[in-house]
């Protein structure tokens, strides 16, 4: 095995997964919304993976109350930029990544940023910004990944222009953000199968939750699949 792969020897041992597949994470570039409590096990799973680019957009700080999820941070980093520390802590890990750092509000305007990004992953704990995000989406044909976590909850879903329904058919435009109390553990389970959604949607492997939400129920372990239709009165794709 060539000595470049030897990092990615275990996703090489996999039947169905080859150097070409591989090469299709080093070749991707990945737009991440939210480095906090999703974005840190997303970023932290997809370098691992080797994705070649990230474009991370986050204008926040860290502060003491996100160390109980967001595990990309240390005690040591409160009050740093969270959106250039999680720069730093995923060339730790993969030191040939790409990164581009956003620390700045997310507007309609990003979208000039993320043109090439191949997937967008919604790891914010907004729905203004969601929103915004959908746009882009839909404007660009890129795929969205949306998750959402409270409490020991959390639901995820994966949103393709053209093919499903998008985050405007199944919630409404004035949504409320819900309790910000949340398990961390939460944060993590959703945030790692938001990256392996997108690993799945990269390199052609398995199957994505379109026309799906995937409700987790963390106090019971139970998750419930309900199928989404397009609404044909949505004020984004109809």
């Amino acid at each position: 095995m060539h000595d470049k792969y030897e990092k990615y020897a275990r996703h090489l041992a996999i039947k169905e997964w080859s150097e070409e597949t591989q090469e299709r994470l080093t070749s991707a570039h990945v737009f991440v919304a939210g480095a906090g409590g999703l974005g840190s096990p997303v970023l932290f799973n997809l370098a691992a993976a080797g994705i070649g680019e990230f474009t991370i957009c986050d204008f926040d700080t860290v502060s003491v109350s996100n160390l109980n999820r967001q595990v990309l941070y240390r005690e040591s980093d409160v009050g740093k930029s969270k959106v250039f520390t999680a720069a730093e802590r995923i060339r730790e890990l993969n030191s040939t990544v790409k990164i581009n750092c956003i620390d700045t509000p997310l507007t309609d305007e990003t979208i000039d940023r993320i043109k090439s990004a191949h997937i967008i992953i919604d790891c914010l704990d907004n729905f203004k910004g969601r929103f915004i995000l959908n746009r882009i989406s839909l404007d660009t044909g890129i795929p969205l990944i949306h998750a959402g976590v409270s409490e020991y909850y959390g639901q995820i879903t994966f949103l393709k222009p053209g093919e499903t329904p998008c985050l405007g058919c199944f919630v409404h435009s004035d949504a409320e953000n819900k309790n910000p109390g949340i398990i961390g553990a939460t944060a993590g389970i959703l945030g790692s199968m938001q990256a392996l959604e997108a690993v799945k949607y990269i390199t052609g492997t398995g199957t994505n939750l379109k026309n799906t939400i995937l409700f987790v129920d963390g106090k019971t372990m139970e998750f419930t699949r309900v199928n989404i239709t397009k609404n044909p009165s949505c004020t984004y794709c109809s």
